[in-house]
């Protein structure tokens, strides 16, 4: 039997002080916010946390980057708070085409993933700081003032790593191999890892069945993996574990 879809904009009462969905001015003073995650117990608890907020109002909700990005002109949101493992295009790619469709918006990411793994690739994206779900609801609410300000949030473990990185020193704490990926490397290997096959693969990212093989290769060769049998569970394995695993 089939599920109704739930609505890509939820609506709020404007007596919470939120902004009616389309209005993209909003209640005066509130920095709106478009939250993206494909689960509703997570947007839900998100929402509550910042409509409670007296200076933040979240203007919309989008449960993929597909709807995300429909919503993106008619919300004019200043930040967009957004997973990074979603159905359909890829988290990397969705930052990119929103920063293509709206040059000066703000992405925060807040994801499940380890960051010492995702972080790095988040800002070179284009994003503006990285928090992880586990972090809770105090720095949640600092990251989104400190990247609504004009600045740019990620935790003193990723901060301490970047100016290592910056001033030629080695990078604290351990390095995965698979930071040796490229971004279009990294979501074959991702989505590998979700058990997803050649041409599922190739259909997703719209690409060809051989350009995806030749990136298979290529994540072979990197991570030092003898066949494909293997590729498939250091993905696999990889995934169940959060990227804790390189």
């Amino acid at each position: 039997m089939p599920t109704s879809k739930i609505p890509v904009k939820r609506i709020v009462e404007p007596s919470l002080g939120a902004a009616p969905p389309g209005d993209p001015g909003g209640p005066p003073g509130r920095r709106r916010i478009l939250l993206v995650d494909d689960h509703p117990f997570m947007r839900a608890g998100l929402a509550q946390l910042i409509d409670r907020q007296p200076d933040l109002v979240v203007c919309g909700e989008a449960g993929n980057p597909a709807e995300a990005l429909q919503l993106l002109p008619k919300l004019e949101p200043d930040l967009v708070l957004s997973d990074l493992t979603m159905p359909g295009r890829g988290g990397l790619e969705f930052i990119k085409d929103m920063l293509a469709a709206a040059p000066r918006l703000s992405v925060l990411v807040v994801s499940m993933h380890d960051e010492i793994v995702y972080a790095e690739r988040v800002l070179r994206a284009g994003a503006r700081g990285y928090v992880m779900k586990e972090a809770g609801g105090d720095k949640l609410l600092a990251a989104i003032r400190q990247v609504l300000d004009g600045g740019v949030y990620v935790s003193p473990r990723i901060t301490a790593r970047i100016l290592d990185a910056l001033s030629g020193t080695n990078p604290r704490g351990s390095t995965s191999p698979i930071q040796k990926l490229t971004d279009r490397e990294f979501e074959v290997f991702q989505l590998i890892g979700h058990g997803k096959s050649t041409r599922e693969i190739a259909a997703q990212l719209h690409l060809s069945s051989k350009t995806i093989d030749v990136h298979r290769s290529h994540i072979k060769e990197k991570l030092g993996l003898k066949d494909v049998t293997s590729l498939v569970r250091h993905a696999v394995r990889w995934v169940e574990t959060g990227g804790r695993q390189g």
